[in-house]
């Protein structure tokens, strides 16, 4: 049976079989002796996006008490949750992510717990996704943004949509009405800087 660790655009937590390119974490959020999430979705307001190999390493999944390991379909999946790279392994990416940030927010010499805070305030509303009316035309978002509208999440691709799921992207025939924004403004400012999301084959494909 999968453990409950796979996270959707709009950040919530689930459990399927369905595997993922990146890993992470917001914290210790499980319980050890049974493999079973917390009331709470975070213990800390540094959610970060880390590579599923690094030097060798393996770890028993929420099997210590230890940062509790979520998996996103892409990097793109994980931005729109309200996750950054992680400086340790992923310190290339990590720095060209802070680098576009600081381009795209209009700020200069920005620390990681600074970027930290500025993605929590813009990832929750209480418990639940914080959406936002799109801050330009759908087709003039960068690639790697998400949206969302009657419920499904999308990605944006050379401007245009493709619906995620937690196996891949799907392309869509019909015109997106009313849709918000999922990944957060100055992630989105990010990529118009010039940061590239690591993105499913499917999205490729497409």
């Amino acid at each position: 049976m999968p453990l409950q660790n796979r996270v959707s655009p709009f950040g919530e937590i689930v459990a399927t079989p369905a595997r993922g390119m990146f890993t992470g974490n917001r914290g210790i959020i499980h319980d050890p002796r049974t493999r079973t999430l917390l009331n709470k979705r975070w213990s800390n307001p540094a959610w970060i996006t880390c590579v599923c190999e690094f030097r060798g390493r393996r770890r028993d999944v929420m099997a210590a008490q230890s940062w509790t390991e979520l998996f996103f379909l892409d990097e793109a999946t994980a931005f729109a949750a309200g996750h950054r790279p992680c400086f340790y392994c992923r310190r290339d990416d990590a720095n060209a992510f802070r680098a576009a940030w600081e381009e795209g927010n209009g700020i200069a010499r920005v620390r990681a717990t600074e970027i930290d805070a500025v993605l929590h305030r813009e990832r929750l509303d209480g418990r639940a996704k914080q959406l936002r009316p799109l801050p330009c035309a759908m087709q003039e978002l960068p690639d790697g943004a998400m949206v969302t509208t009657g419920g499904e999440s999308y990605l944006i691709a050379q401007g245009r949509p493709l619906r995620w799921s937690f196996v891949g992207y799907h392309a869509v025939d019909t015109m997106l009405r009313d849709a918000l924004l999922l990944t957060p403004p100055s992630t989105v400012k990010a990529f118009q800087a010039g940061y590239r999301p690591v993105l499913h084959a499917s999205a490729v494909a497409q």
